[in-house]
């Protein structure tokens, strides 16, 4: 295995850990979604670096998909929150 690799490796998967600390710790649920973009978007960049280095496409599609995912995942949990706090202020 290129030496490369293994410390992208280790590099993201060190933010991960940071990352899933902030979602079990998070106080509110838009720290939780900020979280959860940021970890989607270190499996991106790790499956991009993997990709780069390694010379293939072949994870390109996962890529599309972990995109779109984080994507209407985002647009969800915003949607969510703009109610419950429309829902606070009428009442």
């Amino acid at each position: 295995m290129n030496v490369l690799l293994i410390a992208i490796y280790v590099v993201f998967a060190v933010a991960a850990l940071l990352t899933l600390v902030r979602i079990v710790i998070g106080p509110s649920i838009l720290d939780r979604a900020v979280a959860s973009d940021v970890l989607l978007t270190l499996v991106m960049c790790a499956l991009g670096a993997e990709m780069a280095i390694n010379q293939h496409t072949r994870t390109l599609p996962l890529l599309l998909i972990i995109a779109a995912v984080g994507v209407f995942g985002s647009i969800s949990i915003a949607r969510f929150v703009a109610r419950r706090d429309q829902e606070g202020s009428r009442s």
